[in-house]
């Protein structure tokens, strides 16, 4: 072997010795013969280096894996020994080998099992225990081999093909007839040489018999001699963690509903003897948390016999089973309230299914709504943070507790559906209880009680949240909750996750303040102070912003009398930052967007006069403006990069904040029954100069670009005057992205405004096409994956402008580019119809063409129109089709031939019998088609019904290929 090269595969050799390890790597797995140098290499234990024994194992492992049926039945047979010599090494080693090299080995070994058993090896299993006897070494690696094998056939996160699948049952049924007794036998008899001396073996051991279980029979585990055995290990300190997983196994294993409910009641009655279901007395979490989880095992398997039982109609057995399910209830209860979060949510799944029984029945016991009761409060008691929770700098602890309440999110959503009364008396007395003492309650209370009355919003769902109207009970029991929240003075309390809990709770019943409008300025005061938006914790202010957007526009009708007041309050919150004061603004510039969204929502649901909201508006907006000249000017003059880019961002915080403003206005408020027309043209005026500005084009421009696009959505034709000089400027020297996000602009506004902007889109088609036709003429490195995607969705773009501009009946727009331009635009829509593999671009080609056949197609159309739809349309409409690349399969090139056949049925219907006897007599013998195929094409094409055709179509095509 190339020594020099095996010294890269240390993880310590540097970068060129280990890149020449790869390049080995890759040369031996070509190579014919380089796998036999490693076998021997193994066989006789020539290296020491760990790494280099790993490398050897994995070019063995590529050769079994994709090479072995190239090997002569000698080489095959070299391979076995070699396998069978170095594990016969391991028992005579002064040293274990390294786990990772153990583990390598062994998927060897599996791979090779996968590859032998039913015709070349059948006694692999025997030959390997034949080998290792009851020698510890050996044992452990004929263990590891056996959950190699197991990964191989059961691993339900390996993705099979339909024949691994096959061959896998084949192997498994093939196991179980010829060695899964002798295999259960020597694992028993492993267990019981070990279990006093070797815990490690042991452990491994009942790791094996658990993965197996799940597709042996189970007579041969679930018996005396191995349930004792078991039941053993579990008052054995080291075995408990491995014993209770296997058991767990053993109660997951799918059977009998009858027989599952004797064999988990069999169990629980022997570890309830042996003192297991005593939790209280128990200290070691690790163990309590496999314990929850094999209780959680055995009482979803419970239910799901009762399931089956009552579904069979077998109602005797099913009681049975419900009374084994009720006796759980108390040990699970203990489980889910006990205060490790592992422990408690290990057993969740059992309790929800518990609940789901309870709301099958028809009326509960008194000793099932005690049940119902204690989960409850168990749920109540389990959602408080603890002490340690670090709400500034939430890591991977709190991350799981967030995990963990979702999950009790969910019980307490399935206790709602068992019992709404229950539920909101015990929330309502928790909660009521907690507020009256808020100042001298610690504050995971005070913010479990207030998220209770948030949670209730999802437990007790209604439509469009009216929480407040129906049902009087439920409605007085959450209005009085809601009242008591925004006057008990809970809002000031000194903790962020009670001031966070109470806005999102404000928020979500909105509904509230519709019915007692006389909290609003109390709430709104809250939201505008230091316990809102001025908060010390950069995190409140943020939600803040965003739950105060949501309520103001929620509450629009509501806002009248403090519009004013409001937008007083938060005009400071509104400085547009620029990066050269030094001064840390209370809001990024994310929040201020829903800072602005709001204040343009107050203004423009106003109850006042246009006048006054124009007053307003430009109040608003013109700091904006006047800051952006600055700023553009400062920006114009600057040297270092990096200041141009904080200035640029600056720019560009401005043009969004204005924009942000414009959400404001609907159908019914349009920004010229406001008044706003001028406020806005004149935030235009002043942004628009920024396209020309050299520095930091990308940034600036995509602020412009967003601006203009609201405001053609917002304003009429006085936003034309703009488009023409802005078009101008994002055209000068453009990539690809700029002008793939300029060409949407430009079909909006020709959507919106249609024949009135065809003399601007006449004026600027062809210098928008040659910058077009100019980025994707430009040459790209062969295999520049994102070059190669740029110019795709240019492509894509380019199509889609076109067929905006047909489709909204402008097809003059093209006409009037003179002969020589006109015929180029179609040849690339032709070219895009055929050439390029993009069903996308494909369809959108496709239907340009049948509305360009519609509008110029019939006798009075341009001249030579004709000529070009015999001549490349039609052609168009098979070559596509017939390529190898358009995949009949594919949903989107479905859709592309579905447009294909539009086009030619277009044809036939502008030029009549003349398309039918071109077809017939030209085109079609052209392409060497039968002629009774002829006949019966022109037929479907000639059926009234399009979808006649379309199925037709895709039948032709799908025969035309080979």
């Amino acid at each position: 072997m190339d020594e020099q090269a095996l010294l890269g595969l240390n993880p310590n050799a540097d970068a060129d010795f280990r890149q020449r390890a790869l390049a080995y790597f890759e040369q031996l797995k070509i190579s014919q013969d380089a796998w036999q140098v490693c076998a021997e290499a193994l066989a006789q234990s020539i290296y020491s280096d760990d790494h280099i024994k790993f490398f050897c194992f994995q070019v063995l492992e590529h050769q079994v894996k994709f090479k072995y049926s190239e090997l002569s039945e000698v080489q095959q047979q070299l391979i076995r020994e070699t396998l069978i010599t170095w594990l016969q090494a391991q028992m005579l080693n002064p040293q274990p080998e390294k786990t990772f090299i153990r583990n390598k080995a062994a998927q060897v070994f599996a791979l090779l099992f996968v590859t032998e058993y039913l015709t070349k090896w059948p006694k692999f299993f025997f030959d390997i225990l034949s080998v290792v006897d009851l020698n510890p070494r050996g044992v452990d690696m004929y263990l590891r081999i056996l959950m190699a094998v197991d990964a191989e056939l059961v691993d339900r996160d390996v993705v099979h093909t339909s024949e691994e699948a096959r061959r896998n049952t084949l192997l498994k049924d093939t196991m179980r007839e010829q060695c899964i007794p002798s295999l259960v036998e020597s694992w028993y008899q492993i267990l019981q040489n070990y279990q006093y001396n070797n815990s490690e073996l042991t452990c491994q051991c009942l790791e094996v018999v658990g993965a197996y279980v799940s597709w042996i029979d189970l007579s041969l585990i679930a018996n005396e001699r191995f349930i004792n055995m078991l039941l053993g290990h579990m008052s054995v300190e080291v075995l408990r963690e491995e014993a209770c997983d296997c058991l767990f196994e053993i109660v997951n294993k799918g059977m009998d509903p009858i027989d599952k409910t004797k064999l988990v009641e069999s169990l629980c009655q022997v570890l309830q003897s042996a003192g297991l279901f005593s939790i209280d007395q128990e200290d070691d979490v690790d163990f309590l948390a496999r314990f929850s989880k094999l209780v959680n095992g055995m009482g979803q398997a419970l239910i799901a016999s009762w399931t089956k039982l009552v579904k069979n109609g077998d109602m005797k057995s099913a009681q049975d089973t419900l009374q084994a399910i009720e006796a759980k209830v108390a040990l699970m209860l203990q489980l889910l309230v006990h205060e490790d979060d592992d422990i408690s949510s290990n057993i969740i799944g059992f309790c929800y299914d518990y609940l789901h029984i309870l709301k099958q029945l028809s009326a509960l016991s008194d000793q099932q709504k005690a049940n119902v009761e204690a989960i409850m409060l168990a749920v109540m008691k389990k959602l408080t943070y603890d002490e340690e929770y670090n709400f500034e700098n939430e890591g991977e602890d709190e991350a799981m507790f967030v995990e963990y309440r979702k999950q009790l999110k969910l019980l307490l959503d399935r206790l709602a559906q068992v019992s709404p009364e229950l539920l909101l008396a015990s929330v309502r007395r928790v909660f009521n209880t907690t507020l009256q003492n808020w100042q001298t309650t610690r504050f995971m209370e005070v913010e479990v009680a207030i998220r209770l009355l948030y949670m209730l919003a999802e437990a007790l769902p209604v439509s469009h949240g009216a929480h407040f109207s129906g049902d009087v009970t439920k409605a007085t029991a959450l209005q009085d909750m809601m009242r008591t929240l925004v006057t008990s003075g809970v809002s000031a309390y000194q903790h962020t996750s009670v001031t966070l809990e109470f806005f999102e709770t404000v928020v979500r019943y909105e509904k509230f303040f519709a019915v007692e409008p006389q909290h609003i300025p109390t709430v709104l005061m809250a939201f505008l102070d230091h316990r809102g938006l001025r908060h010390t914790s950069p995190k409140v202010r943020s939600r803040t912003a965003y739950l105060f957007s949501r309520f103001v526009k929620s509450l629009n009708k509501q806002m009248n009398p403090f519009i004013e007041d409001v937008l007083n309050r938060i005009q400071d919150l509104m400085e547009l930052s620029p990066p050269e004061n030094g001064y840390q603004a209370l809001l990024s510039s994310d929040d201020q967007l829903f800072i602005y969204e709001t204040a343009g929502v107050l203004i423009v649901n106003s109850e006042y006069s246009a006048e006054r909201k124009q007053v307003l508006m430009r109040n608003l907006l013109t700091p904006l403006m006047e800051k952006f000249k600055v700023l553009l000017e400062k920006l114009m003059m600057a040297q270092d990069e990096d200041r141009q880019m904080a200035l640029a961002d600056c720019l560009n915080h401005a043009v969004g904040f204005a924009s942000r403003t414009s959400k404001a206005f609907s159908n019914k408020q349009t920004v010229k029954q406001c008044g706003c027309s001028e406020v806005y043209l004149d935030c235009l005026q002043t942004f628009l100069p920024a396209l020309s500005c050299p520095l930091q084009k990308e940034v600036l421009r995509s602020g412009v670009r967003t601006f203009l696009h609201r405001m053609i959505i917002c304003l009429e034709e006085e936003v034309l005057p703009f488009i023409p000089s802005a078009s101008e400027h994002m055209l000068k020297d453009c990539e690809a992205k700029d002008l793939q996000e300029f060409i949407p602009l430009i079909n909006q506004i020709t959507a919106k405004f249609k024949t009135q902007v065809s003399p601007f889109l006449q004026q600027m088609f062809m210098p928008l096409l040659h910058a077009i036709f100019e980025v994707l003429l430009l040459p790209a490195e062969e295999n520049d994956q994102s070059a190669a995607l740029e110019k795709q969705m240019l492509r894509r773009s380019y199509f889609a402008f076109l067929q905006t501009v047909t489709g909204s009946g402008m097809s003059e727009v093209i006409a009037n580019q003179g002969a020589e331009n006109v015929e180029r635009v179609l040849f690339t829509v032709i070219q895009g119809a055929v050439d390029y593999p993009d069903p996308i671009a494909q369809k959108t080609c496709f239907i340009i063409l049948s509305k360009l056949v519609e509008l110029w197609g019939g006798k009075d159309g341009p001249v030579g129109f004709a000529d070009f739809v015999y001549k490349h349309i039609v052609p168009a409409c098979f070559l596509a089709p017939l390529k190898q690349t358009f995949d009949l399969a594919d949903a989107q090139t479905v859709l592309a031939l579905s447009e294909c056949a539009v086009t030619l049925k277009t044809i036939h219907l502008k030029r009549g019998p003349e398309c039918i006897q071109y077809l017939q007599q030209e085109y079609l013998p052209s392409l060497q088609v039968a002629p009774e195929i002829i006949q019966e094409f022109c037929q479907a094409l000639q059926q009234p019904d399009a979808k006649v055709f379309k199925n037709y179509l895709k039948v032709f095509f799908q025969r035309a290929k080979p």
